[in-house]
Formats: structure tokens, sequence, C-alpha cells
């Protein structure tokens, strides 16, 4: 193969902790060719990011200590360019796109002026040339209306939206090499498919190199030519993307395919990493098969009782307008119809899929079951009581029997609140326990159904990873010995490593504390592995209803059709 693009030989990454300086890369070499993408997968903590923020010397300087033999672009050695030449080299050689572009891009700037100052920065031209470059550059990557997001905030745009003006700004000055930091991983999987093709499209058209950052050897599947696997700062695996994904060799690599949920099977449970690294799952998808999938005939057997009984909560012609307003009186002159029209039935010890894409209006037709947001007109019961007539302290106690968990598991815990705290309030304001000690103990044991230890109870959330966080918010969900749970987008934002405990986690407490779900996602993988049905919303209506089995080998609505089909990896997934 032709000489490198990018070349970097035995990078070291060190960060400063407590007076001492730790490791977290440790010695990788990684190659990267031009008109080729390089999947760099792992886990969150495994070093994919800090290694190409390296790259690009975009550490704390005083945080962090880079030591390497080389990092050459194109042969030119970089690793000793001052901070002026590095200046040169970023965004005009090598550009980067960032995970979350909401905090990528500055609330305060229009998105064309950003985009703009990108090229002003490295190349001589006016700001009227520099404008028309980024009206070109915003249909390039397929925005709509580019004239008017030139002059549109970011807060105005899409999550799909915002990301294609950040892919806009990378490409602005036509870089050798692209950065792309899990640039899809909070998509729905249509806008996801939707970037992937954008950047082989654009790869294609300037031949530059890639490296795609992501913990989703679905995503991978889509868009690499090579794969290298990171596990703790090092590089376990690398080969083509074929032979990583359809022959792979090392453990960590073998479990982080097979926690992903299947589409062509109903499992038990979900494998997961730990007990690949631990030898457990030797005999491949045969033993897993084995061991953990489950009859057409149990499945039957299942919904035949779940069935036979009468519904714990029923929904009738819900909907849930918000109104539009203009002028100096707020005159009303149109509604946001988020919810239009939904009617529903939810069986006791049943999970309920929801899946749609973003603005689709699943969020908010959970939230209007709870009453968080207020319905326009329709009708709720919860076990024969019209929820949608309660008021005060009978709407409270209703509460106490439906609970949520949120999509973000920091912003949804108080930051000053120790987790302990934070799980034993709800059980408080509920009068379920009263003493302090016994309490204590209550919040404790609940610590330990979800798979933490008693001694966190002092501990704040910031000390917990995400998986971690889910769990604690799962638990403060649960403390109130809830009936009904709505967990909302509760994995998304997951590795799929730590994404599959989880759903192992929801699944176990289903069974042992006799709970039922309605299971809000975007990702049509884990809803097939969670849910007994599934329900397809479109533009605040629910497009399609079936047994979560039958809708997806057999979906029968275009809309249905439309999000499988975007699904990613499924050319490797009938494979492994």
């Amino acid at each position: 193969m032709s000489t490198p693009l990018l070349a970097i030989r035995n990078l070291k990454v060190s960060f400063s902790h407590e007076g001492k300086w730790v490791e977290a890369v440790h010695g990788i070499d990684l190659d990267v060719f031009a008109g080729r993408t390089l999947g760099l997968v792992g886990e969150s903590g495994s070093g994919k990011s800090v290694s190409s923020l390296s790259v690009m010397r975009l550490l704390n300087e005083k945080q962090s200590r880079i030591e390497t033999d080389s990092i050459q672009i194109e042969g030119e050695e970089i690793k000793d360019f001052t901070e002026k030449q590095m200046s040169e080299v970023r965004g005009k050689r090598i550009a980067m796109i960032f995970q979350e572009p909401m905090t990528s891009l500055n609330p305060v700037y229009k998105c064309g002026y950003q985009v703009s100052e990108m090229i002003l920065q490295h190349e001589t031209v006016s700001k009227t040339e520099a404008k028309q470059r980024v009206i070109s550059l915003f249909k390039q990557v397929m925005l709509p209306r580019p004239e008017a997001i030139y002059d549109s905030y970011p807060h105005e745009l899409s999550g799909g939206q915002k990301q294609r003006v950040m892919i806009a700004m990378a490409i602005a000055c036509n870089p050798q090499l692209l950065i792309a930091d899990e640039p899809t991983t909070a998509l729905d999987v249509t806008v996801q498919l939707e970037i992937l093709k954008l950047l082989r499209k654009l790869q294609s058209e300037t031949g530059m190199g890639m490296v795609f950052i992501t913990h989703d050897l679905g995503v991978v599947a889509e868009i690499a030519d090579d794969v290298a696997v990171m596990h703790d700062g090092e590089i376990l695996e690398r080969g083509t993307v074929q032979q990583i994904l359809q022959h792979p060799k090392h453990p960590y690599t073998q479990g982080l395919l097979a926690c992903r949920p299947p589409m062509d099977v109903r499992l038990k449970r979900l494998p997961i990493v730990k007990e690949f690294l631990d030898g457990q799952w030797q005999g491949g998808k045969e033993q897993i098969l084995r061991d953990l999938q489950i009859t057409s005939e149990e499945r039957q057997e299942h919904l035949k009782q779940l069935y036979s009984q009468q519904p714990l909560l029923k929904v009738e012609g819900l909907k849930t307008w918000y109104p539009l307003r203009k002028g100096v009186f707020s005159r009303v002159y149109g509604h946001v119809k988020a919810v239009d029209d939904v009617s529903l039935e939810v069986y006791e010890g049943e999970t309920l899929g929801l899946v749609g894409e973003s603005g689709c209006g699943k969020t908010t037709l959970g939230r209007s079951i709870l009453r968080l947001a207020e319905p326009t007109s329709g009708k709720i019961w919860f076990d024969s009581i019209e929820v949608t007539a309660l008021k005060g302290q009978a709407l409270r106690d209703f509460r106490k029997q439906a609970q949520i968990v949120f999509q973000d598991p920091y912003s949804s815990l108080n930051p000053r609140l120790t987790i302990g705290e934070a799980i034993a309030e709800p059980m408080r304001v509920h009068g379920i326990e009263t003493d302090s000690g016994r309490l204590r103990n209550a919040v404790c044991d609940m610590l330990e159904q979800v798979g933490l230890q008693a001694e966190h109870y002092d501990r704040y959330p910031h000390e917990f990873s995400g998986g971690q966080r889910q769990r604690i918010c799962i638990a403060r969900a649960l403390a109130v010995n809830p009936r009904l749970v709505i967990c909302d987008e509760s994995v998304s934002a997951l590795d799929v490593s730590v994404q599959a405990q989880v759903l192992n986690l929801l699944n176990r407490l289903k069974e042992e504390r006799h709970l039922t779900y309605i299971f809000i996602s975007h990702d049509l993988s884990v809803v097939r592995f969670m849910s007994d049905r599934v329900v397809v919303m479109y533009n605040g209506k629910p497009v399609e209803m079936n047994d979560a089995d039958a809708l997806f080998e057999h979906p029968q609505n275009e809309y249905t059709k439309k999000l499988i089909a975007a699904l990613p990896g499924r050319r490797y997934s009938e494979t492994n």
C-alpha cells in the first residue's frame, strides 16, 4: 500500500491526577490512507478521542502530556510543530467533527458566520466570497434552504442539520484528513444513514482520508474500510472491515459485536463484553443461540398469558397540542400537534415499544400519560382510574404507581445531592419510609438491586460513569415500587456494551418486581429486543402497531420500512 496520509508511531498520552501522571494511551500505532476510512472502535474511556485530540494538539497542555516517536502528515513530521504551525494545520490539513454539534457551535453567532470564519482564517478571500463559499458548502452537505440557514442560529436547527453545519465547517478548506468523533451517536437512524452517506460521498469527491470514531460496529460496517479496536488505551485488533466484522479474533471485539441486540432472533438476555473476556462464549454465535434464544413456543405462551388479562393502561383519543403565538397580544395562530389522536392499551407485565424519529411525539406521549405534559383532550385510564380527571393528592398517588426514567441521567440528577439522597427523596415525598435508619437501608438495598454498592450512597453524580448514573436513575424510579415505568430513550447515549448491561438489568427488574414498561427509543434493534408489541409514530400519530417480531419481519407501513432499512450494519449482522 502507498505511504500513509497519517502515520502515528508509539503514541502515549498521560493525564495529571492527584499529583501523579496516569497513562491513558499506551504506545499505539495507527495508519490512515488517502481515500480510505479507518474505523476507530471501542467503549468510552478506551482512548479513541484522546488519541485524535492528541494529533490535533487540542488537549489541555497543563493537565496532559503527549509522548510519541512520530506523527506524520504525508511524510511531514508534525510532532514538534509550534502552536502557530499547528494552527495552520488545523482546519486546513486536518479537520475534526465533534460528537455534540450543539456544544461545538457557538450559540451567539449565526451558523454561516462560524463557517466563513474558518475560510477567512486559512485563505485570502473577501467576506463576500467566503459567504458564497459557505452557501455552496451548505448545498454540498444537502442542507435545506442554505441561504436561510446561513443566517440562522444553532438553536434554530435540528440535530441532523447542526451536524451538517459542522461537516461543512470541517470540509471548508478541503482538508487532507477528516477526523469524525462519534458524529452520529445521538441521531435518529434515518438521519444517521444520511450523514454516513454524505461523508462517503464527500470522501469519494475529494479523496480525503478519514478517521471515524465510534463504539457501534454496525455504523463501522457502513462507513469504514479498515478497523482498529481500542480497549484501555491499547489497540487489540486491526484489519479490514470484512476481517474484523466477519472473523473477529479478540474476545473483546467478539463481545462488542455480540452485545448489540440482534434483529433476526429473540434472546432471553444479551451477552456482555466481560463474559467474552472471561471465556464464557468460546462457542460463538452457536453457543449463544443454544443457551439464550427464546423459542417460538415459549414466546407464544408468554404472549397468550400476557393478553388474557385486562389492560393496565388505556389511552383514548389523546391529543397534546401546543399553541403558536405571535404579535403584541400573543394571538394564537396555530398549533404544534405533538400528540394527535393516539389510542392504545398496555397490559400488565408487557413492554410496549414506542419508536419513531425525533419530533414524532413519542416523548410527549410518555409525558402526557404521566400528566407531566397536560393533554389537550382525550382520556387516560390506569387500572380503571381516569388519570385525566385526577387532581392534587390523587394525582400524586398515581405518580407513585407510574414513574419515568429520562434520557440524560446526568441532567436528571441534582448534582448537589448524593445519590443516596436522590433515591431517598421520592420515598420521603410519598411517605414510604420516614425513619432515617430504615430509609438508608432501603436505599442501599435498592442500589445493590441495580448493580451498585451500598458504599456508593454518599457519592455525588459526577463521580459515576454514564451507565452507572443511569442505574441510579432506575433505582430512583423503582424506589416507590411503581407498577408502570416509562423509559424515555434511557439507553440511547450509552456504549453498546454498557447498553447491554442496562437492558439486561431492566428485564431482570421487570421479572422480579412485576413491572410494566413503555420503552421509548429511536433504536429499532433495542426496541425489538425489549418489546412485546411496538407502536411506530410519525407526526404525532401511530402509523403502525403490531407484535414486535411480526412488525420487524413484515412491516406494512412505508415509514416503518424506511426506519428498518436505515438500521446500520445489516449486511454484516446476518453473517455474525
